[in-house]
């Protein structure tokens, strides 16, 4: 099985070069989060809204391996918690009851590109499993934290912050499920099983 990511076909001549380049990534990876969480609709009834940074942080975990995924959205968290504001909805700070989702999202950025690295996203079958697992975490997370932080309970926080998620979490999936496999053929590098 393949040990190779995305990131890793970028070709990098020096070890110094190597550096350069997944500090570039892992800098894009941080900025591309932060984009993709503007992209935001409010969900009624519930603090979460529904963002494309979900989308990107798995994206990011499966292209850039678990390393430099999870430094790119340890990035992208401090700098929100520094007062970027490019948490959803241009928001910042770490005070605020969705703030569970955002150490979720590096945890499962981690974990998406272990399994990346396993070929976990050369296939439509293991993208789907990839993308559930990590989507796992970012809810297991995200979820406690909402109702610690919302003071709800564990029942009512699942009720607004992950079951109106679940169909929109589904097309991201799917979305995945084309574009990495894809990204491989293209490469010539597709799994050969």
């Amino acid at each position: 099985m393949s040990t190779a990511v995305l990131a890793d076909l970028l070709p990098a001549a020096t070890a110094p070069r190597a550096r350069v380049r997944d500090a570039a990534l892992v800098l894009g990876g941080a900025a591309l989060t932060g984009v993709a969480a503007q992209i935001a609709v409010p969900v009624p009834g519930s603090p979460v809204p529904v963002t494309g940074q979900t989308f990107a942080a798995l994206l990011i975990g499966a292209s850039l391996g678990t390393h430099r995924a999870l430094l790119s959205l340890t990035l992208y968290a401090l700098a929100g918690m520094a007062g970027t504001p490019w948490f959803a909805e241009g928001t910042s700070g770490y005070g605020m009851p969705t703030f569970g989702y955002v150490i979720g999202m590096a945890l499962a950025a981690a974990l998406v590109g272990a399994l990346a690295a396993r070929g976990g996203d050369r296939t439509v079958p293991r993208t789907v499993a990839t993308m559930a697992l990590g989507t796992a975490v970012i809810y297991a997370v995200g979820v406690p934290y909402l109702a610690v932080a919302a003071d709800m309970s564990l029942t009512e926080a699942a009720d607004k912050g992950l079951v109106p998620f679940l169909i929109g979490d589904a097309l991201k999936a799917a979305l995945a499920m084309g574009a990495l496999p894809a990204a491989w053929k293209l490469v010539g590098r597709g799994d050969r099983d």
